[in-house]
């Protein structure tokens, strides 16, 4: 008995030598429970058509990885429910009044292109459903500025719009309460900060991300749009620009995609850091009032730099002069 505990342990073997029960199922299944709540909070403040345009988006996803699969003949993934999340998340950046071939063509573009020819999960430089979503404002501006009001659908202007400089002038800003729990215009699934906040809180729980990224996003956006007010220093409404925009939805769960942010504790401090300052630059001084899907596709392919810069010191390597 002795002799067998001994010999077990001088056996040597390759890394990896510490296994845990996370399979990239388990978390991208977290990340559906985390998305939950928001997606109800989606179909109670804007209607039924919130229920299609997210099938549509998570249905066309699935359908798009499991042809390239058959296609290329290799075997599908779309058990690792990766594509599921992305369909969704593509759903929930397009307007609550959006036709239902718009996530359709989003989430085809996000898996194909940009997830599927660059080698599947792990091998997108860019997250892919930013990415439709940039593509969808490019070709098809109107049906991706569209917003309706909750519950009755009356085409309005986001709180956004009113609150940076360049946007409708005397339009009065919604309570807080109401940014907060998602009673504003606004793209599908980022309206209700209090819903996104659980579903973060959850994956935090979960240790699916760290607080790295999202404490650097969302401080960094709040001492900016607080400094660099419309009256001067300190006179700006840090609170508004937080619950308003996609700003909850991009720190939470966008600029914490695995492939696409650093790996290093120092490196996704940079990487939500970068994130707001470049949000904040683009919706107080740029041509588009909201800049957290621009803000994030940028740090996304600064990723490899910052990974590099960042990378921690390795013992015993003598560097050459």
């Amino acid at each position: 008995m002795a002799e067998n505990a001994q010999s077990e342990l001088l056996i040597v073997s390759s890394s990896p030598h510490f296994k845990t029960r996370d399979t990239t199922q388990r978390l991208m299944g977290d990340v559906l429970i985390a998305l939950a709540p928001a997606a109800a909070a989606a179909t109670w403040l804007f209607g039924l058509n919130s229920i299609a345009l997210m099938l549509a988006g998570v249905a066309a996803a699935l359908l798009a990885e499991h042809a390239v699969a058959v296609i290329s003949k290799r075997k599908t993934t779309i058990n690792d429910l990766s594509a599921a999340i992305t369909g969704l998340l593509v759903a929930f950046n397009v307007p609550p009044s959006a036709p239902l071939w718009i996530p359709v063509v989003g989430s085809v573009f996000a898996i194909i292109i940009v997830k599927m020819l660059f080698g599947g999960l792990g091998g997108n430089f860019l997250n892919p459903a930013l990415a439709a979503r940039a593509m969808l404002l490019a070709a098809w501006p109107v049906q991706m500025t569209t917003w309706v009001r909750p519950f009755d659908a009356v085409a309005t202007a986001t709180p956004l719009a009113t609150l940076i400089p360049k946007g409708v002038i005397g339009a009065p800003l919604p309570t807080y309460w109401d940014m907060f729990v998602g009673r504003i215009p606004g793209s599908l699934g980022e309206t209700s900060a209090l819903f996104l906040l659980l579903g973060g809180a959850y994956l935090l729980w979960r240790r699916v991300i760290d607080w790295t990224i999202p404490a650097g996003f969302i401080g960094t956006v709040a001492v900016l749009t607080w400094a660099l007010g419309p009256s001067g220093l300190g006179s700006g409404d840090p609170l508004a620009h937080i619950l308003t925009g996609g700003v909850m939805l991009g720190a939470l769960f966008m600029a914490t995609d695995y492939t696409t942010s650093p790996v290093t504790p120092k490196g996704r401090l940079i990487m939500g850091v970068g994130c707001g300052v470049l949000t904040v630059l683009i919706r107080l001084y740029g041509g588009y009032p909201e800049g957290v899907s621009y803000s994030i596709l940028i740090m996304n392919v600064a990723t490899p730099l910052i990974d590099r810069a960042t990378e921690p010191r390795r013992f015993g390597l003598v560097r050459k002069r």
